[in-house]
Parts: C-alpha cells; sequence; structure tokens
C-alpha cells in the first residue's frame, strides 16, 4: 500500500495511531512467519477450564493448546513477544504460572475473575516476574475496573467481548462497545494512560460489521490492542494453508492503515461512526433474534 501513513511503518510513538496485534497459535512455522511483522505477538492459549460450559452454544475459539506448546513457540520465535493465558484461579494455578513462566512466556493472561481480591491474587501468584495482562470478560470486572485500575499495579489489560455479552445477557459480543457498556472503563483507562485492547478483529472488508467500523470504535474508545479472529487467517493450521488463504502482511497493513486513519479523524465523526455501529449491530442482533425463532 503505497500510501501508507510513515507512522505505521515506525515503532509505536502514539497509541492513538499505533494498533498492537495478537494471533492464537501453537504450529512454530506459522509462529516464525507471523512474527516476521512488528508487534505481531504470538498467543498460546491454556485456557480450558470452564469455558465449553460457558461457551458451548457460541461459535467461538476453544483451546486446544497444551502446557508444551508455549516451549514450540518460544523455542521458534526467540525474540518475540509472547503472550500466554492461563486458567481461571483455581488451586493449581500457582503451579501453572510457574511453568509458562519458565517456558518463556513475556505476558501472561490471566481470565474470568470477578472481583479485586480474585484479579489481586493473580498478581500476587505472578510476582512481578513477566508482565500481567487481565482479561476483563466479565460483568463484575467491567464494573470494577475503574477501582482496579487504581489499586493494582495494572499497566495493560484487554477487554475480552465473548464471555462479557453472555454474562450481561447480550446477545451478541459487539452490543458491548455498541450499548455503551464499555463506556466508563474506557474513560477511566485513558484518564489513566493504562494501554488496554478490545476483542477480537476481522479483515478490512470483511466481516458481519465491517472492521473499518470496529477499528473507528478502539480509536474513540481509546484502544490500541486487538485479537486477529479465525476468520483473518482464514482458520488456517499451517503455514501453508495461511500462505495460500491470506495475504497475511498486506491484510495487517490493511488493518493499521484504517486506524492510523482513524486515528486523524475529528470527535464528530468518530461520534457519526458510533451510531452507525450502533444501527448496524441492533439489525444483525434483529436478523440473529429472527433467526433463532425460526430455526
Amino acid at each position: 500500500m503505497s500510501n501508507m501513513p510513515e507512522s505505521v511503518r515506525q515503532p509505536r510513538p502514539d497509541v492513538k495511531c499505533w494498533l498492537t496485534l495478537y494471533m492464537i497459535v501453537n504450529d512454530p512455522e506459522i509462529a516464525k512467519y507471523i512474527c516476521e511483522i512488528e508487534d505481531v505477538w504470538p498467543f498460546v492459549d491454556l485456557e480450558y477450564i470452564g469455558k465449553m460450559k460457558r461457551q458451548s452454544h457460541v461459535e467461538s475459539w476453544k483451546s486446544h493448546h497444551r502446557m508444551e506448546d508455549v516451549s514450540l513457540i518460544r523455542e521458534a520465535v526467540p525474540d518475540a513477544h509472547l503472550l500466554v493465558r492461563v486458567n481461571p484461579l483455581n488451586e493449581t494455578s500457582g503451579r501453572e504460572i510457574d511453568e509458562v513462566i519458565a517456558r518463556g512466556a513475556d505476558t501472561i493472561m490471566v481470565p474470568m475473575f470477578h472481583d479485586i481480591d480474585t484479579l489481586s491474587r493473580f498478581y500476587d501468584l505472578l510476582d512481578d516476574r513477566v508482565e500481567v495482562l487481565p482479561l476483563f470478560e466479565t460483568a463484575g470486572a467491567i464494573r470494577m475496573l475503574p477501582e482496579a485500575i487504581e489499586r493494582l499495579p495494572i499497566e495493560a489489560l484487554h477487554i475480552g467481548l465473548n464471555d462479557l455479552h453472555l454474562d450481561l445477557g447480550l446477545t451478541w459480543m459487539f452490543e458491548c462497545i455498541s450499548e455503551g457498556y464499555l463506556e466508563e472503563a474506557a474513560a477511566a483507562l485513558r484518564a489513566a494512560g493504562t494501554r488496554f485492547g478490545i476483542g477480537g478483529i476481522a479483515q478490512v472488508g470483511k466481516g458481519v460489521l465491517n472492521a473499518e467500523c470496529v477499528l473507528r470504535e478502539h480509536v474513540r474508545l481509546g484502544s490500541n490492542a486487538t485479537i486477529l479472529s479465525r476468520s483473518f487467517h482464514g482458520f488456517s493450521k499451517t503455514k501453508n494453508e495461511l500462505v495460500e488463504n491470506v495475504d497475511f502482511s498486506s491484510e495487517v497493513e490493511k488493518l493499521r492503515f484504517v486506524f492510523a486513519e482513524s486515528s486523524q479523524m475529528s470527535p464528530e465523526s468518530l461520534e457519526e461512526n458510533r451510531n452507525e455501529m450502533r444501527q448496524k449491530t441492533q439489525e444483525i442482533v434483529r436478523s440473529m433474534t429472527q433467526s433463532h425463532k425460526t430455526s
């Protein structure tokens, strides 16, 4: 893309115009391939406890990654920033976290907490050994987020939409954004200068709700990170499939181009996009509801 803004080619100079991307992967060759691009983090997902029960009726990612995959990816991309999601807090969390750190994780994502005490216990277990990325994905977590960033040493976090929309009793994950459930939390994060990301993203021009509309909401809310969805990489399971299915570097560049352009939009234009996203989301939800009634 010849008209790519120079800011997109440089290491992130400003959180408003640089997008960090996480890609769930346990194939070493895919990891090497995607990590040729700056700030695409390989993401090993060890979470399985309770997830199938929560999301059995939802078309979402359910991990089959193993502890050994952390070592495989670390060895494949020794210089990359390796993100690993562990299980919700349980009696084995200490051992799991110790092993993930020993195997080379740079950042550990901690999921499914509802209160500050549970999140604080995660921080105690991690004990400043690696970066912590709390995953705020429950109604309780979102409500207590402003207090959490005041009381705990949170440097960055991610807001998950799949479990959050289920916990809120919503029909579709993007309602979490379009119906204003993240407004107070995002305002507190912006005021504190805390880095954060939201949900996942499809390719530009793709998705039931197009990625351009979603990225503009990232900018308006202050998010600068997201997870590459399975559809983004064509559900590829091998490097050969990925190369055949997607022009990966080009699609990442498109995302960052749209994000950089969106960061230059006026508050009024971003508000117009917010209203457009809300209307589109409501239409999609009505269609989903009608489909469920007739199926």
